[in-house]
């Protein structure tokens, strides 16, 4: 039952195509598509005939174009067609809308709500951002994660050997942050709190572009 779940996971996941050599905001939406797809998340979206939606930063001149064609979805860079509809929104804040959306605001909103799938539980995510981020050079032997929520702390410890680094925060926070939902130094403003060297730092803001860009 398992290999055919994971087997029926990956098929979904691959309904979702990106360019080659793609940008960052490319490889951004194309990883969270293909979560919210095996997922079966807002599948209406991915069930779609046809359909064409405009991605754009709200501060910086990256875009995107997504492209639904029976059921299979394509991420290109930069906008060269009309599109069905067009958002705007907030790259560092989980693809937040920061003006209405223009045109068909069925597809956008469909295409909004797929691009922030349900994080996983928190150890399934740190688990899988662990499993991610070891092959980072320089990378501590052990990741330590501390859950905080009303009932207190929950630790979980990832790896073994002499060195350590800790994260600490709420569900929300840690999922954001193992899922690539969010960015490693600004989700510090949002509650994460750390505790290892500065060059652990370093090492860990590069694990999380791994994930976040899924390179």
């Amino acid at each position: 039952m398992t290999e055919t779940t994971n087997l029926t996971a990956a098929a979904a996941a691959s309904r979702v195509a990106i360019e080659d050599d793609a940008t960052p905001l490319v490889r951004m939406i194309g990883r969270a598509l293909r979560e919210s797809a095996r997922l079966g998340h807002v599948e209406e979206f991915f069930s779609r005939s046809a359909g064409t939606v405009a991605v754009r930063s709200h501060d910086t001149p990256q875009s995107a174009t997504v492209t639904v064609d029976a059921g299979a979805l394509s991420v290109s860079a930069g906008v060269f067609v009309e599109p069905d509809a067009t958002v705007v929104v907030d790259l560092g804040r989980r693809y937040r809308p920061t003006q209405q959306p223009d045109g068909d605001v069925e597809v956008a909103d469909q295409l909004l709500r797929a691009l922030t799938p349900p994080f996983p539980r928190w150890r399934e995510s740190a688990e899988q951002f662990w499993e991610a981020a070891r092959s980072v050079p320089g990378i501590p032997d052990v990741l330590v994660v501390v859950l905080e929520d009303d009932d207190g702390s929950t630790e979980a410890r990832l790896g073994s050997g002499d060195t350590e680094f800790v994260v600490a925060g709420t569900a929300d926070v840690l999922g954001g942050l193992f899922t690539g939902a969010d960015e490693f130094i600004p989700a510090l403003s949002a509650g994460l709190r750390i505790q290892g060297t500065w060059a652990q730092l370093s090492v860990m803001n590069s694990a999380s572009w791994k994930v976040r860009f899924d390179v």
